[in-house]
């Protein structure tokens, strides 16, 4: 005991601390001690709990370390700070108020707590007015709630937190309600809490009176912030291109090594800053996993149509309707008068109102609704009136409109914007060419004789389907290629001699070799042997293969080049086979748009003087100044007068002597007088 004394245990808790953990039942009475002397504490705490206690905090942390050596002594521990959180913490002192929430913390990852009692005493603490505390809460809810479910779902804690989640989103405190919405949106993004539940409880956030609150649900539903992709747009020429646009503006001009360098450059800077750059991610099995969203998008439309947040609130609930109705396919008719309303080239973001109008059209939307909506588009975008990018932007909303919904756009209407192919400006030209080019695969017959292009197989057959009408097929098209491919290798099985050749018999290893056979030739016999069967005998393969076998995703991509096949070889009898190339471009549409493919420009507009001027200020950070900068030693001091006469406006000194004479000198005073201003100013530089 003497060593215990020198060390004097009772007043150093972190060495009394250490020597508990090692050894719990040779210190029991300095534990009893300190256990005591907290219990008097906790009592001058409660008459005045809003006082800092410094030697309180000491204590509660010490027990909270070693909780798990006397768990006997200490089972009423947890349940006690929990009480006395309850009770006054909205008047505690805000360190100490920190000191309770890190013991309880610190039992709970010991395990000494129930975790669902835990979590919601910190879910009531959100209301605290302390924001490094609401940040230690946060941090901690979520790891918690990861580690419950880490080895299975935990359905008995997750929803019972998720009941009492649903009341902290109307409670009336909105800080409370915003850390709540915080804590469910990262849930939900690290897969914890991905259910339907969790979607449509966040869905109540997106009516929520409080424009924080409202703007989280929305992003956490589009699934990107619009600060970040606002400041990427403000981000270098490089880094809003992509490989594509670098090789077409390098390749088309003059071919030389120079040009070859910067290509190289360029791509260089483009994998930088792909790394860098996160790739966006879009929520959209939080969209699919809404329970109602017809009610959902209508209660929507009616907050839109009586806002009166800002303007940016507007847009994000505009978006959010758009992609509810494209992907779900939802009637919303009133949607479409309201976007009608801001379709003009003055209106700010125009461009997302018109990306709006096109995710929200689908083949189910009655084409005469739609029809007003396009009318508006061409009668104030497409007009000679406007710029080259107005007229632009209008016809690639356009065409992403009538691509979902064909029957929308009149023959005439068509005709007129295919005109704009041969327009002065580029965009705009490239803009029609693009919608000749939708129509070309859609319906070529509403196109004039000389835009349809040659024909195809695919545009020969092409025919738009009418309102309703539905075309049920009990096969896959273009299934057949798989069965001719089997023929095709069975036959090259039975030749399987001629598929290998020996090498030199003065080859000591003598191995075998095999011969390369490129995949596009066979692809393209194929094809060919295709096109010579007819069209019932095609179906009938098709059909067989369908119903005898399940498709693999190799088997997929085979059928994918034949039909793409008959969007470039020539109809029968048209002229000759185009060669098959697989574009991206022609792929299947997504379900989501973006600016890109409205703002679609395959020329930049020319920079203006002042952008030109601040670009090449930018590049003269580092250059010296060629000019020695000369200083007065006193700057309060009056000029001379050889100053004087120099600054002088030459209309009140073209009379004088000097000037009068000076351009009556000969040959060789004009040479003296270069010298000796030359030599001055070499003087003057040294």
């Amino acid at each position: 005991m003497s060593g215990r004394q020198s060390n004097k245990l009772p007043n150093n808790l972190p060495q009394l601390q250490n020597l508990i953990k090692r050894d719990p039942q040779s210190y029991v009475e300095e534990f009893l001690q300190q256990y005591r002397h907290y219990q008097s504490n906790v009592q001058i705490f409660k008459l005045q709990p809003d006082k800092p206690n410094k030697e309180l905090a000491e204590l509660i942390m010490f027990l909270a370390q070693i909780g798990h050596c006397y768990l006997q002594h200490l089972s009423t521990f947890p349940q006690e700070l929990t009480e006395l959180l309850l009770s006054h913490h909205t008047v505690i002192d805000h360190d100490l108020r920190m000191t309770f929430c890190k013991a309880l913390i610190l039992m709970r990852n010991k395990d000494l707590i129930n975790p669902t009692g835990l979590l919601e005493l910190f879910f009531e603490l959100l209301r605290c007015h302390d924001k490094l505390l609401r940040k230690t809460l946060y941090t901690h809810i979520v790891t918690d709630i990861k580690n419950i479910n880490s080895k299975h779902k935990n359905n008995k804690v997750n929803t019972t937190l998720q009941n009492f989640m649903y009341t902290m989103l109307r409670d009336n405190n909105p800080i409370a309600a915003k850390s709540s919405l915080d804590v469910m949106v990262e849930l939900y993004r690290r897969n914890i809490w991905n259910d339907a539940k969790t979607v449509n409880v966040i869905t109540t956030a997106c009516f929520s009176k409080v424009t924080k609150i409202l703007v989280a649900g929305l992003k956490f539903f589009l699934g990107k912030d619009e600060d970040e992709k606002n400041d990427s747009d403000s981000e270098s020429e490089t880094e809003g291109v992509s490989a594509r646009d670098l090789m077409v503006r390098y390749s088309t001009g003059k071919k030389s090594s120079k040009n070859k360098k910067k290509l190289e450059r360029a791509m260089k800077v483009l994998k930088k800053n792909k790394k860098k750059k996160k790739a966006e991610v879009f929520n959209f099995s939080a969209i699919h996993l809404i329970h109602d969203p017809q009610d959902f998008s209508e209660k929507l439309l009616k907050q839109l149509e009586t806002s009166k947040d800002r303007f940016e609130v507007k847009i994000m609930i505009m978006e959010l309707i758009s992609r509810l109705v494209g992907i779900h396919e939802l009637f919303l008719f009133n949607f479409y008068p309201f976007v009608q309303r801001f379709l003009q080239p003055h209106q700010r973001e125009v461009t997302k109102i018109l990306l709006c109008a096109a995710q929200a059209t689908h083949q189910l939307v009655p084409p005469e609704v739609i029809e007003s909506v396009i009318m508006t588009i061409a009668n104030n975008f497409v007009t000679d009136r406007n710029s080259g990018e107005v007229m632009t932007v209008g016809i690639n909303a356009i065409k992403e409109v009538v691509a979902r919904c064909p029957l929308a756009i009149t023959e005439a209407l068509l005709q007129d914007l295919a005109q704009y192919k041969t327009h002065k400006d580029k965009n705009v030209m490239m803009a029609a060419k693009g919608l000749i080019h939708l129509f070309r695969s859609l319906n070529p017959k509403m196109l004039h004789k000389k835009d349809r292009g040659r024909p195809t197989e695919a545009s020969v057959e092409a025919k738009i389907k009418e309102y309703g009408e539905l075309e049920a097929k009990d096969y896959i098209p273009g299934a057949e290629v798989l069965e001719v491919e089997e023929e095709k290798e069975e036959g090259e099985e039975d030749d399987d001699g001629w598929e290998s050749a020996s090498i030199s018999d003065d080859d000591e290893d003598g191995e075998w070799i095999d011969v390369h056979h490129s995949s596009d030739e066979d692809t393209g016999e194929v094809v060919e042997k295709i096109q010579k069967m007819p069209v019932e005998e095609q179906k009938a393969k098709a059909a067989a293969v369908s119903a005898s076998r399940l498709l693999t995703q190799d088997d997929f991509k085979k059928i994918r080049l034949v039909q793409m096949a008959k969007d470039f070889n020539a109809a029968p009898g048209k002229g000759q086979k185009r060669k098959i190339v697989e574009s991206d471009d022609e792929g299947d549409r997504g379900e989501l748009l973006t600016l890109r493919d409205i703002e679609k420009l395959h020329k930049k507009p020319k920079s203006d003087k002042e952008t030109r001027l601040a670009t090449a200020m930018a590049g003269r950070t580092d250059r010296k100044e060629f000019v020695k900068k000369r200083t007065k030693l006193n700057p309060h001091a009056s000029t001379s007068n050889k100053e004087k006469k120099r600054n002088k406006n030459f209309m009140m000194i073209r009379q004088s002597q000097n000037v009068r004479t000076k351009g009556k000198r000969s040959f060789r005073e004009k040479q003296l007088s270069l010298r000796n201003a030359l030599l001055k100013k070499r003087k003057a530089h040294k």
